[in-house]
């Protein structure tokens, strides 16, 4: 009775629960259950503490106080330093050029009169620049500036005057450059040098071009308006400033309907040379002359020997000289034997690749530090032209021999260098391929186009 009475209690809700099915009875039933359960959750769950009536703990701790002396210390400026830059100007004075760098300093001044290095200043052509530091009252602290001694073939030089503890002192340094590599193209319209003039190129670069190619090209008659070139070649700067020109990289010339390339590779251990884009060397493995300036005073034939006095064979090419011109290595070789031999007085054999050898006799000296078994390059000093040994006359007496038999050098076909292979030729490859790609870059449409890259 009591369940029916609950039941009646509920009315309506009641009959709807009665009247479901057995399903959803149970999905009621836990909905109700659940809700219970929360509720009775929330019925026991604390509360938390009001914050008045936590507890209260007090640290304590002595901080010292900064020293106010330091900190004012600390705020006096330091001795500060003006930095000013100019031009030398022609006819510019050590004063006039001073005043305008802001330098009021008379031992500075007589320091640079009287010091040898320092005098490099008062050397410099107009337009170099010249960078000062000083302080307020116009002492020099340092000046600095880039020397006019820096040729395409040397290092540049800085020259530093620096104010030290004791005094100023003064020192010239290697300059640390920044390399370019320049692109520049060019058309035929009168002369070459017309030509490059007119696209901004060096007449350095120029004449390396005419070196380059005068045994395929005369420049003087082969030129035809409409010949086109395309040169890569170096720049060195310092401080955005120009210093010099370096070596050329990579030219190409069409003359006519012929294109002549050429570009600079450095072999592994050797030299750097120039080679066409197919690896072969352009130099020739041997120089026609060890000597630079001279006249053949004895060739390669038979003759009345000066000293015996009867007919013999002249095996070599006598190249009369005045004692002290340097003899240079014709071709690159090792040292095979550097003293004395009997009639050739001291001499120098060179044994090159292949069964190639030259000898050099009659040297008043050798160069310093020559010895056996040392790598020589092509053009290197060796000696120095004599009369040593059987000779009548300061003289040069040079020979040329293959498998250790003399051949006349100015007849014999000399041969061109060894071409590249291995792994040389896989480097080689490689910058030809970027040389190339720079040849397109500057080949038409626009036959004006000028570019520079680093």
């Amino acid at each position: 009775m009591v369940a029916i009475d609950k039941i009646l209690s509920l009315g309506s809700r009641g009959v709807l629960f009665l009247g479901a099915s057995r399903k959803n009875r149970i999905v009621s039933a836990s909905a109700v259950f659940l809700a219970l359960c929360a509720f009775g959750a929330a019925g026991v769950a604390p509360i938390a503490p009001d914050a008045a009536d936590l507890p209260v703990h007090s640290v304590v701790e002595n901080l010292a106080l900064p020293n106010l002396s330091e900190q004012i210390a600390g705020m006096t400026p330091s001795a500060q330093v003006f930095v000013s830059e100019e031009k030398v100007r022609p006819g510019d004075t050590l004063a006039a050029l001073m005043q305008r760098l802001g330098i009021d300093d008379n031992e500075a001044a007589n320091f640079i009169r009287s010091n040898a290095i320092a005098r490099g200043i008062l050397q410099l052509k107009a337009g170099k620049r010249i960078q000062a530091q000083t302080r307020a009252d116009g002492q020099l602290v340092q000046l600095s500036a880039a020397l006019d001694d820096a040729r395409d073939a040397g290092p540049a030089k800085n020259l530093i005057i620096t104010r030290e503890s004791d005094g100023l002192r003064a020192k010239v340094s290697a300059a640390a450059l920044e390399r370019r590599v320049e692109m520049r193209s060019g058309e035929i319209r009168s002369s070459l040098f017309a030509a490059t003039d007119a696209a901004q190129i060096p007449d350095v670069v120029a004449s390396q071009m005419v070196d380059m190619f005068s045994t395929e090209i005369d420049f003087g008659a082969d030129l035809r308006r409409g010949d086109r070139f395309n040169v890569v070649y170096e720049s060195f700067w310092q401080d955005g400033e120009f210093v010099r020109t370096g070596r050329i990289l990579a030219a190409e010339f069409r003359n006519g309907g012929d294109t002549y390339q050429t570009v600079w590779f450095e072999e592994a251990g050797k030299p750097g040379g120039y080679f066409s884009f197919d690896g072969k060397s352009l130099k020739k493995a041997f120089l026609k002359s060890p000597l630079e300036f001279t006249r053949i005073s004895s060739g390669f034939s038979m003759r009345m020997h000066p000293i015996l006095g009867q007919w013999k064979q002249h095996k070599g090419v006598d190249f009369a000289a005045p004692t002290g011109t340097p003899i240079r290595a014709s071709g690159d070789g090792t040292v095979e034997f550097v003293g004395t031999q009997n009639g050739y007085g001291n001499v120098v054999v060179l044994k090159h690749w292949s069964n190639y050898s030259t000898a050099y006799a009659h040297m008043s000296r050798f160069a310093s530090g020559l010895h056996k078994g040392d790598k020589i390059s092509q053009g290197e000093l060796i000696g120095y032209v004599g009369s040593t040994g059987w000779a009548t006359g300061p003289h040069l007496h040079y020979e040329f021999r293959v498998n250790n038999e003399p051949r006349d050098p100015l007849s014999i076909d000399i041969p061109n260098a060894q071409p590249l292979a291995g792994v040389d030729l896989q480097r080689f490859r490689k910058v030809a391929s970027d040389m190339s790609h720079r040849f397109a870059l500057m080949s038409p449409q626009d036959t004006s186009v000028q570019v520079a890259s680093k």
